[in-house]
């Protein structure tokens, strides 16, 4: 099993700041053997909503809201292309349960 715990930056963060980030994040989940279970987890600052149109292997429709901002778009789609699960939308949660924060 291998565990990688990271910080995504923000929707405010430069978009050479962001395209870095997944770089690195390709690099290391590349650098893990296929065998391995790999869990990524952290602060992705990611919303990936509920609509699993076409990514149903990447995530379910137990998620919340709609995909509201370009890093939950990026996570998706990194998810997708490295054959990951978004566990987070993977469960039914009561609602409260299903976010950390809320904008002001």
């Amino acid at each position: 099993m291998s565990v990688i715990v990271c910080y995504a930056p923000t929707n405010d963060s430069p978009e050479e700041r962001k395209d870095e980030y997944y770089g690195e994040l390709h690099t290391v989940i590349d650098k893990i053997p296929e065998r391995d279970v790999k869990i990524v987890t952290g602060n992705l600052n990611a919303k990936v909503g509920r609509d699993n149109q076409g990514i149903e292997n990447v995530i379910s429709v137990k998620g919340l809201g709609e995909v509201a901002n370009e890093i939950g778009t990026n996570f998706i789609s990194f998810c997708s292309t490295k054959n990951l699960v978004i566990g987070g939308a993977l469960f039914q949660h009561k609602v409260i349960h299903k976010y950390t924060w809320t904008s002001s």
